[in-house]
């Protein structure tokens, strides 16, 4: 005979497992990464299992990972729950990938403060030099499907999450200073002009089809975006050598509620390089994987990527002063005009140890972004994750107290004690 079920309740009364449930709940089972910057989601998340025991997944031990049988020939029983169990979760492991930016690595770091910015910014994160801010990035291209290659032409995504001690803080970027569009409601039609022909399912991670260049020309304002993408923005020699740009215009507000508006840069200390498209195209053929392993094999022989954070910092009064609107994506405001000002520097200094939990599954916020970008962020968000995006791993506020109006419902995972729908604000 196969394996015998025997109940929870009977293994605890004998000694087998701990009446208080799952042995991942133990305090002594938990081992947070050595290297990891203390305070992060992360720390929390990583479990030591290497001595442990096979469990269900509310704790119950496995004696054996036999099917269990009607005889020793006979067909598994519809009753061997764990069997079931086993089989379901493989069955809805995978989740969705994103329909841009599917493709992409992320590591660990921290954030230091230069100086304290508290002129131009409340921003705690900001307001004390030397302060160090536990931080997160995603890298990533944009077109390719999750199994594309790394060195495609194409702009690239560079997500930053600070986890800072009044919340989460993102700046949702990309490798180039622009965007192809101005007019939000253009979005679907871009990316679906540049993702595969949806008779062949070609070409793969590149926009060298007819869709592209029929959206491209009709749009004048994807041109300059274009440009950037055409030269070696297109190709970086890898991640840890391009630079961040938070493509939009924002506004830091002081304690004093005095403004101004900026647009965010991140610069590589690596210096930034490109490909040559010769070298691109072989990459894709010889090692896909190339600007991940680049990034993964860096930071594991202690070679960690630097990048300062700067601002272009305007006048609310001189938003009109250039000729064109700074709210506008597609433009630049040249550093002649508004120079760069350095607030601090980023150092990756950790990989993750579960790529799907911590770089697949976090899900960055554009909500200082365009309106119509935070709906659709986020229900991106929700359909690759569900209401799992809640207990991400890498989508939870460090320190911040969490009160949302979700009570019960499916992955209802916190304990809220009222049920209390609405309270006063602050």
């Amino acid at each position: 005979m196969g394996r015998i079920g025997i109940p929870v309740a009977l293994l605890a009364l004998q000694g087998l497992v701990s009446a208080t449930g799952c042995p991942y709940a133990d305090p002594a089972n938990l081992q947070a990464r050595a290297t990891n910057t203390p305070g992060t989601p992360v720390s929390g998340a990583i479990v030591d299992d290497s001595a442990g025991y096979l469990t269900d997944d509310v704790g119950g031990q496995i004696g054996d990972q036999d099917s269990l049988r009607a005889g020793e020939r006979g067909p598994t029983l519809l009753e061997d729950f764990i069997f079931r169990q086993k089989i379901i979760h493989f069955d809805h492991e995978r989740v969705p990938e994103r329909a841009v930016h599917a493709r992409g690595a992320g590591a660990h770091g921290t954030f230091t403060s230069y100086a304290d910015w508290s002129n131009i910014t409340a921003a705690s994160f900001l307001k004390a030099a030397g302060k160090e801010t536990p931080v997160f990035v995603r890298f990533s291209t944009v077109a390719g499907s999750r199994g594309s290659a790394d060195s495609a032409r194409d702009l690239h995504g560079f997500a930053t999450r600070l986890y800072t001690d009044e919340g989460n803080f993102d700046i949702v970027g990309n490798n180039v200073p622009v965007f192809f569009i101005q007019d939000a409601i253009r979005f679907p039609d871009l990316i679906h002009a540049v993702k595969p022909s949806p008779d062949s399912e070609i070409p793969q991670a590149a926009t060298a089809h007819d869709s592209a260049w029929d959206f491209f020309s009709q749009q004048p304002s994807t041109l300059h975006s274009l440009f950037w993408a055409m030269a070696g923005f297109g190709i970086p020699r890898s991640y840890r050598h391009m630079d961040g740009f938070g493509v939009h215009t924002y506004r830091l507000v002081t304690d004093a509620g005095e403004s101004k508006l900026v647009k965010w840069h991140w610069k590589t200390k690596q210096g930034r390089a490109s490909l040559y498209w010769e070298e691109a195209q072989i990459l894709a053929g010889k090692n896909a994987d190339a600007h991940r392993g680049d990034l993964f094999d860096a930071i594991s022989s202690g070679n960690y990527p630097e990048w300062e954070l700067a601002v272009q910092i305007i006048d609310e009064d001189q938003a009109l002063a250039f000729g064109f609107d700074v709210l506008d994506p597609t433009k630049i405001i040249p550093e002649e005009l508004a120079p760069l000002r350095k607030l601090g520097v980023m150092k990756l200094d950790t990989n993750p140890t579960n790529y799907f939990a911590e770089t697949e599954q976090v899900m960055v916020s554009p909500s200082s972004n365009l309106s119509v970008n935070i709906v659709s962020v986020f229900l991106c968000g929700g359909y690759e994750n569900g209401e799992a995006r809640k207990s991400c791993t890498n989508c939870c506020c460090v320190t911040s107290y969490v009160s949302d109006h979700g009570r019960r419902g499916r992955v209802g995972f916190a304990d809220m004690q009222d049920n209390v729908g609405v309270r006063a604000s602050g």
